[in-house]
């Protein structure tokens, strides 16, 4: 009988890349293939499809049936190249000067190379503790696609007691995070000629309200006092942005739709829930105040992610692991948000700990250091011998 194949985790870096799953796309072909690679190895693996099917995360377990796993999460999906400029095929990994280069190399198909890795081989090596793999989608959309994998590994898997959420952080022991979230804004106005502007309304002029009010909070939140947990942060404070906005059709025509996207990085210890209730109301004033001008006039508010902050734990689990298999002495804290507060709120122990450079995620020309997956590839070894 063939042996199944087996393969090194640079060649499953190779595979991985070579799927083009873009947030916008199916990465049914990426799960396609991971289920028949771990089903070669008699890994049972278990999808949760999306509403629509065209997508899925997938995860698995191997060693003794009991709780207590160690949980390697990654995703799978990456952002787009459009309109970036690469000096190298971004779905095919090219080792150049010392990096790996290729989309999602970085961000984070090289943790999760890994991660698949050391699955296969926790398999063939045999257990004394439990591993599972968690492989979600849309993470690059604001984690939406891991709650509902959580929630279906509970009824499947044996619950697992420590997440390592393989985010690049040059191996580094990260056990906070921002918790954030975000609106795409509809101001809907009303077409007049520019001269008659009184008797219209203008959703980019009005919409402008709604972003100073944006500008007025940043002012207020940067000038106080950073809280003891704020303080580990930077910036040290909670943070709203807007970074898309369009809307008009001419310079002489009062805007009749301004859309713009807003987001929220909220520091541990404050509530998501009061920063959304605050912007909520402001746009209710504002669409109050629209439709006494014009009835068709208004604002729609569409939440598009939710991302519960990652809030450093006193003794727990999973920082206790990633310290004795990599040394650390000291962890970090990190501004953007990640699955691991998804973990964490479901009742996991949950830090942050992979390979590569924040700075390098989405750029063009990706890249992920050798010496960065090497430093993974040891870190994964020392788990398993760990587990063993």
């Amino acid at each position: 009988m063939k042996s199944p194949t087996l393969l090194t985790s640079r060649q499953i870096l190779d595979r991985l890349v070579s799927f083009p799953t873009v947030s916008r796309g199916s990465n049914l072909d990426l799960i396609d293939w991971l289920e028949s690679y771990l089903g070669g190895h008699d890994i049972t693996a278990h999808r949760h499809w999306n509403e629509d099917g065209t997508k899925a995360a997938l995860f698995a377990h191997v060693g003794p049936w009991e709780p207590g796993a160690v949980v390697l999460s990654g995703h799978s999906d990456v952002v787009p190249v459009d309109g970036q400029s690469w000096t190298t095929d971004p779905w095919t990994v090219t080792e150049r000067d010392g990096r790996l280069y290729g989309r999602g190399t970085c961000d984070m198909k090289g943790y999760v190379a890994l991660a698949i890795w050391a699955l296969v081989e926790g398999q063939r090596r045999g257990l004394t503790t439990p591993l599972q793999l968690a492989l979600s989608y849309d993470e690059e959309v604001g984690c939406t696609g891991a709650p509902p994998m959580i929630a279906a590994m509970q009824g499947i898997l044996p619950k697992g007691s420590a997440v390592i959420v393989g985010e690049p952080s040059r191996m580094g022991l990260i056990t906070g995070h921002k918790g954030g979230t975000g609106y795409h804004v509809h101001v809907k106005g009303y077409e007049v000629h520019s001269s008659l502007l009184p008797q219209g309304v203008s959703a980019i002029m009005e919409g402008a309200r709604l972003i100073q009010w944006v500008n007025d909070q940043n002012a207020v939140l940067q000038a106080g006092a950073p809280g003891p947990a704020a303080a580990q942060f930077n910036p040290p404070f909670t943070t709203l942005h807007v970074g898309m906005i369009e809307g008009g059709t001419a310079h002489n025509i009062t805007a009749a739709d301004c859309r713009f996207a807003l987001e929220m990085r909220v520091v541990p210890g404050e509530e998501i829930t009061e920063y959304e209730a605050r912007f909520e109301a402001e746009a209710a004033r504002l669409d109050a105040a629209l439709k006494a001008v014009r009835p068709e006039a208004g604002v729609q508010l569409d939440q598009f992610f939710g991302v519960p902050a990652l809030v450093p734990e006193i003794d727990g689990p999973a920082e206790a692991l990633v310290r004795r298999l990599t040394g650390a002495n000291t962890t970090g804290v990190v501004s953007y948000g990640t699955e691991a507060g998804q973990f964490q709120e479901a009742g996991y122990s949950a830090v942050i700990c992979g390979p590569g450079d924040i700075a390098q995620a989405h750029q063009p020309d990706e890249f992920l250091e050798v010496a960065e997956f090497e430093a993974g590839q040891r870190f994964m070894e020392t788990l398993l011998e760990a587990l063993a």
